[in-house]
Formats: structure tokens, sequence, C-alpha cells
């Protein structure tokens, strides 16, 4: 047997999980069962347990523990500070959305509050290469945003948007110079960032942005404008979009392509319709989450994978939960009678995946991945929740 058979018989056995997940994903689906939506309320409480549980002594969630070859680049100890935050926001958004009038999580909720407000201002990149501090000034701004929807007190919603203001100024100091946001800047030739916007990034920081605005904070319009010409600049025809405005001119590379860009299109997809674009329509969210059904086993293969972009269609562990995250946004924003079928695939994709200890992972992470994850899996799931069940 040639050398070039077996690989091709090897590319084959690798396939074949996500053919058979795109078979299951193309079943009939039917309305939530009394048994399905119970199966979703067990598995928020065991998730918003395990979030409980894994709080740090100081309000936080997760560490830098866990360190291992493998770990992405982060240079210390700026690095840290940013996961620390961006999980903290995270864990309290999906604590407030899951369990907000739940008396028995006000005190968790509070010391992620406390922190919060104690690390935010301090929060800058940690190099000129690496900008992951605008993961937690988006993350935060959402946090914020839930908990000034939840305060009654008007002194303390003064300080939330106050803080929620800052967040929006740091936003605008890390803006990429052909707008937008990026995660890395391996060239920093400038004290502004110099590197590529990423589509995704762009889009959190829009969701983000979007919410500020709805809670009564000024965000510059120039500062949108520019984010959402960055997001449009890398939407290709087929309705994916580019991994970072870098990859322009390789639009057909594997990250590139439909299956690839599994775990963004409904990020970039939903921070443009809320921004106004009326060419993000239904049934192009249909188009993409039938896609993501279809074709999700290609994004799980990628799932729990210790290096970023090594499986199909360079798809890195971390674009899982993310990926369902906002494509639960997408649902909501569908009409009502056509949002049923989205929510039982996403939980039936989503429930299964739950580990003994109640919690969710697609990247390992330093000591960040269990919680970032649940946390996105808890606001998922709860999208999922039929409205009889959300009463």
């Amino acid at each position: 047997m040639s050398t070039s058979t077996r690989f091709m018989k090897l590319g084959w056995i690798i396939a074949l999980p996500a053919l058979l997940f795109s078979l299951h994903g193309a079943e009939e689906t039917y309305p939530h069962s009394t048994t399905e939506t119970k199966s979703i309320n067990e598995a928020i409480d065991a998730g918003c347990e395990f979030l409980k549980e894994k709080q740090n002594p100081d309000g936080s969630w997760g560490s830098a523990h866990q360190t291992k070859g493998l770990n992405i680049f982060a240079p210390v100890p700026g690095s840290h500070r940013a996961f620390r935050l961006a999980v903290t926001a995270l864990s309290i958004s999906a604590l407030l959305e899951t369990k907000g009038q739940d008396p028995s999580y006000q005190h968790t909720i509070d010391r992620g509050k406390a922190h919060l407000f104690e690390k935010l201002p301090q929060l800058r990149r940690a190099t000129p290469m690496a900008i992951y501090n605008v993961w937690a000034h988006s993350y935060a701004l959402q946090a914020l945003h839930r908990l000034d929807r939840a305060e009654t007190d008007p002194k303390e919603k003064t300080s939330i948007r106050q803080l929620m203001t800052h967040q929006v100024e740091m936003m605008g100091k890390y803006e990429s110079i052909d707008g937008g946001w990026g995660y890395y800047d391996f060239r920093a030739q400038t004290k502004q960032p110099s590197g590529s916007s990423i589509s995704f990034v762009n889009a959190t920081g829009l969701v983000a942005l979007k919410e500020a605005e709805m809670s009564g904070v000024k965000v510059p319009n120039k500062m949108i404008n520019r984010a959402i010409e960055a997001i449009k600049r890398q939407r290709l025809p087929d309705h994916s979009y580019l991994y970072g405005e870098y990859l322009k001119y390789r639009p057909r590379r594997g990250i590139n392509r439909p299956a690839g860009s599994l775990g963004r299109s409904h990020a970039c997809n939903y921070a443009l319709e809320i921004w106004g674009d009326e060419s993000v329509t239904p049934e192009i969210h249909k188009l993409c989450l039938d896609r993501l059904i279809k074709r999700n086993g290609w994004l799980d293969m990628g799932r729990k994978r210790p290096i970023p972009h090594e499986s199909w269609f360079a798809v890195a562990g971390y674009f899982f939960y993310y990926g369902h995250l906002y494509a639960s946004l997408c649902v909501d924003s569908l009409p009502e009678e056509e949002q049923a079928k989205f929510q039982k695939q996403l939980s039936e994709i989503l429930l299964p995946l739950q580990e003994k200890d109640g919690s969710w992972w697609d990247y390992p992470l330093y000591n960040y991945h269990q919680q970032y994850g649940t946390a996105m899996a808890l606001m998922t799931l709860k999208r999922c929740q039929s409205p009889s069940m959300l009463n």
C-alpha cells in the first residue's frame, strides 16, 4: 500500500465522526418536552454549583496553575490578569442570567462584583504584543450591564456605569489602527495596536459595547463604525468570516471556509445585526445555524485538543462554547415561532458534554478553561429553555 493511500484511508477514519454527526444534525426536531427541559434545568443547577465552588477567595475565577509546555503565548503577569478578569466577568454574567433571583447565589455574585471593581481599573495589555485585555474589557462590560440591570440603588448604578465608561475608554485605547480589535500584535510598531483586527474579537467588542449603550453609557460612534467596517471587510460571500483581516488574500484557506468559520460566524452576524446591518436577515441566521448543527462534528473535533488550530480546518478548541453561545443569541433574534427547533438542537449538543463535576470545557487553558466553558454553556442553555420554563 502506498504512503498516499494510507494517508487517504487515515483521513477518512478521522473524518468519520464528523460525517456521522452531520447525519445526526439532519434529523427532524420537535418542540421541548418536559423531560428535556428538566434536563436543562438540572444541567444549569450543576453548572452553577460548580462555579460557586470554584470561586477563588478573592472573588475571582481561574488561575495560572496547571501550567504545561503546550500553553499559549501569555507574558506574565499581565496576560493572567486579563484571563482572570475575563473569566470572572463571564462567570458573573452566567450566574446573573441563571441564578440572579436565587438568594443563595447573591454572596457569590457580590464577591465577584467586588473583584471587578478592585482590579478592572488597573488592567492594561500585558505587552505590546499581547492584548488579551480586550477580552476582559469586553466581557466586563457585559457583566457590568447585567449588574446595572439588577441594581436598584441609584448610587450603585452610578458606580457601575462609571466603571463601564472606563472600559469603553480602554476599548478605544487598544483599538487597532484600521478599526476593530485583535488580541495579538506581533508587529507592534506603534503605541496603538498596529496588527490586524480579528473578526470575532471585533464581534465580541461590538456586542459588549451595544450592551454598554443599553445601560446609558456613551459609546463613540467613530469606534463603532470602524469596527463594523472591519468585520464587513472580513465577510465572505458564503457567509463565512475570515479569521483575521491579515488573511484577506487567502479567502479559501481552511480556517476561512464555512467549517473553519463555524465558531465565529454567529458572533459576527449577531454583532452586525444589533448595530443595524439589515443584510443580516433571519434567513442568514437560519442558514448559519443549520450549518453549525449539520457540520458540528468539524467544530467538535477541535474540542479538548491541547494545541490551537491543530484540528481540521484549523479549528481551535476554544471556539466550541464561544461559538454555541453566540449561536444562541442569533436564535434569540429569530421570530419566536422559529426558535424551538434550534433551541432543541443546541441543547442536545451541549447537555451530553457536561462533565461529572458539573463543568464544561473545550480547551486546556491553564486553570481558566472549566470556568469559562461552564459560564458560556450556562448562558447558552438558558437561551435553550422554552418560554414556559422561564416564568
